[in-house]
């Protein structure tokens, strides 16, 4: 009979693994500055050098931001780096202007197999559905289909979304408390349809991108599923590989 060995985990994996669950329950929120190293050791009864290898592996993954001489600080998605960090989508020009996102509508529905089993909710659970735009430079470049479990979502709507002047994960994050740290894409060259042509203001036939992607919170939590349409007429895919 083959036995199973227990998993080993670094001392420095373990004390990330306490760092994100007080993350997770809102100790420290985004955009707030975290304890000193020093504080952590403490609390946490190990080295400093032990707490700075797991902040710098957060700070990689871009949960914790590092800023010189104020601290470590909780990464927000209502700092303006953040914004590309999910959106790869870059100009011909390599002009990172700030997109536009335009809401188009907002609705109630019920989950369906893909949905449900892609967020991790039960089939017919109630779902928002939110369509909308992404412009550069008044231009439209991305046209997005998002599916949104209701119960993390309570209050969305389209005057919301409308009267929102940021992202729409500054949006989730602000109304909501979701953080987004990491998500998964699927990415696969398609023709534009009728409806993508319309939205996109290209000709039907014209080659698009399609990007399916699933955003995860704390706890490795699905919260957002989407699928969306990219113009590369004049935008690239960029994704850098280290």
């Amino acid at each position: 009979m083959s036995r199973v060995s227990p998993t080993f985990s670094p001392l420095y994996r373990q004390i990330k693994s306490l760092i994100l669950q007080a993350l997770e329950g809102g100790e420290w929120r985004p955009g707030q500055v975290i304890p000193s190293e020093q504080e952590l050791a403490v609390r946490f009864n190990v080295s400093q050098g032990t707490v700075r290898k797991a902040i710098d592996e957060m700070a990689a993954d871009n949960i914790l931001v590092r800023k010189q001489g104020k601290g470590t600080f909780v990464a927000s998605h209502n700092d303006p780096r953040q914004m590309f960090r999910f959106l790869r989508l870059v100009p011909e020009s390599g002009d990172l202007t700030h997109p536009k996102s335009v809401p188009i509508d907002c609705w109630r529905a019920k989950a369906g197999q893909e949905a449900a089993r892609l967020l991790a909710i039960e089939p017919g659970a109630p779902i928002i559905v939110v369509r909308r735009v992404l412009k550069f430079v008044q231009k439209p470049i991305v046209a997005d289909e998002i599916y949104l479990p209701e119960e993390l979502y309570s209050g969305l709507t389209l005057e919301v979304l409308q009267s929102w002047d940021s992202s729409l994960y500054s949006l989730f994050e602000t109304r909501y408390g979701l953080r987004m740290i990491r998500a998964q894409e699927r990415i696969r060259a398609v023709a534009a349809d009728r409806a993508a042509a319309e939205l996109l203001e290209v000709d039907e036939g014209t080659p698009l991108l399609s990007v399916e992607r699933v955003t995860y919170t704390y706890g490795d939590r699905p919260v957002e599923w989407r699928r969306g349409v990219y113009s590369t007429i004049d935008h690239f895919y960029l994704n850098e590989l280290t």
